[in-house]
């Protein structure tokens, strides 16, 4: 396989339905209405069918899900990614007795604070749209572990990821037996992505990194593209206390000679990964500079987007996601594309416009502002900093206008959890404190203090069991009535939305 991959011819475009048709089709509504569906529906007609829930539930057949159960079982007795040994010296290891297998493939290496797991999942797409088979590895999972690794777009079945974890297993337990310290959930996972892209084999991985850069157990890929996502101040007691600071440890994924695409950042985190770039002799595209949103409208479902790209400006391009920053995710993750088929550097071209266009309208998050029930309208969104919870504020006012918004918060115990709060005070009309099932969720009455001392006491409503805070939420809701407006945003924690999402079904 090349080192320098290039794009693949195109796949012939499907015939969307004509635009006046439709709009005919919607005389009986608003007219200003109708013209904006009809648009949104043009552009969806591009695309087929949406995706499916990208969220596996547990495996039907006993058998199978008894042996995932086992697995689950054994990487829950190794270190948690919250405590961490800063070294890649075990990982380092393990692909060693692998055989190097994260060298079998070009990499998309993506760190940042926020935005990551989206981003990951619109490169992902876009490399599959150019007929790339693609391994992506992201943490942490929604719902279900098998969601961190994903080939061809789908995360791993269970069955192929029990056999996964058992092929590694004894090249585990080598390393183990040689190490201070046994290898931790992260590091195996990390070994059972870099495995099974191999094995697959991938055309191109996208790889998440799961904390900072340099010591990450990911950073041992050498990335022939660095995305770099928003930085803000999160995990600070590891990555330091300042955007300086954080971006100096998440700048270890520049490898040299590579592509750096970097999204807007603080300017003394943008100077630190600058000073890195020119260390190792990498290109850096940056947001704002070399590409960026030109324009965005809110439509349907989403959002309409013109991105300025590395090789051009893509016009129209339908994304089924809210809020700004996914407009800005977007343009960096269709600049780190053109970089890994080497345009802005190697070729001065843009990549097809309809297969962009059709890559973008089939993206999925879930998670992220998803909406997973109507009457009233409930929202997850994984929010679990300030700066996530700005953004995810400001989606919200925008897309959805709700008359009255009921928050159902549920942090880790580690977080910003008054910033995050604050972020949220001017959207919330009340929230529900709650927490979900993990050791690191915070005590429900700490948080219904903080909540108090923000929003005030006639405010707050305690609900521990999150079964209870979500219903509770909903009926707070409903008391304005079926045509009033309302809704309610479950957040605070990944862990959080996953556990409401089951609780909700997963899809509206």
């Amino acid at each position: 396989m090349s080192d320098q991959p290039q794009e693949p011819e195109p796949a012939p475009d499907g015939e969307p339905d004509d635009f006046e048709q439709i709009v005919g089709q919607e005389t009986g509504r608003d007219p200003d209405l109708a013209v904006i569906e009809a648009g949104s529906r043009t552009l969806r007609t591009q695309t087929g069918p949406p995706q499916a829930d990208v969220v596996p539930a547990r495996p039907e057949d006993p058998e199978t899900d008894r042996a995932l159960r086992e697995v689950e079982q054994e990487l829950a007795t190794r270190w948690g990614e919250t405590k961490l040994e800063p070294s890649r010296v075990r990982i380092a290891a393990l692909m060693d007795v692998l055989g190097e297998p994260q060298r079998a493939y070009p990499a998309i290496h993506v760190t940042g604070t926020n935005g990551k797991t989206s981003t990951a999942r619109m490169i992902e797409v876009l490399l599959g749209a150019f007929d790339l088979r693609t391994g992506r590895y992201s943490s942490p999972h929604v719902q279900s572990i098998t969601e961190r690794i994903s080939v061809d777009g789908a995360p791993l079945p269970a069955e192929r990821f029990v056999e996964t974890y058992r092929d590694v297993q004894p090249f585990v337990e080598m390393v183990d037996a040689e190490q201070p310290y046994r290898l931790s959930f992260f590091e195996v996972l990390t070994g059972m992505a870099y495995a099974a892209f191999a094995d697959a084999p991938v055309d191109a991985a996208v790889v998440e990194v799961g904390m900072g850069g340099t010591w990450d157990a990911t950073n041992v890929v050498d990335g022939q593209v660095a995305v770099i996502t928003p930085i803000a101040l999160d995990h600070t007691d590891r990555l330091g206390g300042t955007p300086e600071e954080i971006a100096r440890e998440k700048s270890g994924i520049v490898k040299r000679d590579s592509t750096v695409v970097l999204a807007q950042q603080p300017v003394e985190a943008a100077s630190v990964v600058l000073r890195k770039a020119v260390e190792v002799d990498a290109t850096v595209a940056r947001e704002g500079m070399e590409f960026g949103v030109v324009s965005r409208e809110v439509a349907v479902g989403g959002q309409l987007l013109t991105l300025r790209g590395l090789g051009g400006e893509y016009p129209d391009i339908f994304l089924p996601m809210h809020g700004a920053h996914m407009a800005h995710n977007a343009a960096v993750a269709l600049a780190a594309v053109e970089a890994f088929f080497g345009i802005g550097t190697d070729q001065a071209r843009e990549l097809d416009i309809d297969t962009i266009r059709q890559a973008f309208a089939s993206v999925s998050t879930p998670g992220r502002l998803e909406l997973v029930r109507t009457s009233p309208s409930v929202l997850l969104d994984a929010a679990h900093n300030p700066a996530g919870a700005q953004a995810t504020a400001a989606a919200v006012t925008e897309a959805f206008g709700f008359s009255r918004l009921i928050g159902v918060v549920g942090p880790s115990g580690d977080k910003d959890v008054r910033g995050l709060l604050e972020a949220f005070e001017p959207i919330f009309a009340e929230i529900v404190c709650t927490r979900n099932s993990t050791h690191r969720a915070m005590d429900v009455d700490e948080l219904a203090a903080l909540a108090v001392e923000v929003f005030g006491e006639e405010r707050v409503q305690v609900e521990p069991r999150l079964d209870d805070a979500v219903e509770e939420a909903v009926s707070l809701a409903e008391e304005e009535g079926e045509y009033a407006g309302a809704g309610v945003l479950v957040t605070g924690s990944v862990i959080t939305v996953g556990e409401a999402r089951l609780l909700l079904g997963g899809k509206r």
